[in-house]
């Protein structure tokens, strides 16, 4: 006979599926999205911006990759939420929020995709969209 743990089971430890019947987990739980933010401003030395993006990355190391000029920066990274509106709640956050700790320029947002997973795999395997992001890190344009 096997124990079980006192509560264990309704903390949802066990779970047990009739035959023939399907799992379906949990509605709520985090999903992965693909967040593209892109940003535009008064040109600031370039050197000066990649030293940011690169003080923003090492802070956060959830950053995929950042392409940069003078004037315009984008950052593309994998954002887990629980649905879409979550996800961009945070993208559109991100760069007010660190402007001051990684030294960005005070530039505003211009764009915002935000696309879940699947979406995102398909549209590289129809050779649509940006190409993955790699190499991974703080690039020029």
């Amino acid at each position: 006979m096997r124990r079980v743990r006192p509560g264990a089971a309704s903390r949802g430890a066990l779970t047990s599926v009739a035959a023939g019947d399907t799992y379906e987990g949990p509605k709520d739980l985090p999903r992965l999205w693909h967040v593209t933010l892109s940003v535009s401003g008064e040109r600031v030395p370039v050197q000066d911006l990649r030293r940011a993006l690169e003080q923003l990355a090492h802070d956060h190391p959830f950053l995929l990759t950042s392409r940069y000029a003078g004037d315009h920066a984008e950052i593309r990274y994998w954002e887990e939420a629980r649905d879409l509106h979550d996800a961009a709640a945070v993208a559109l956050r991100l760069w007010g929020e660190h402007r001051q700790t990684a030294g960005l320029p005070p530039w505003e947002i211009v764009g915002l995709e935000v696309i879940d997973r699947e979406t995102y795999h398909q549209r590289i395997a129809e050779g649509y969209g940006p190409a993955p992001a790699t190499p991974v890190g703080v690039h020029p344009f």
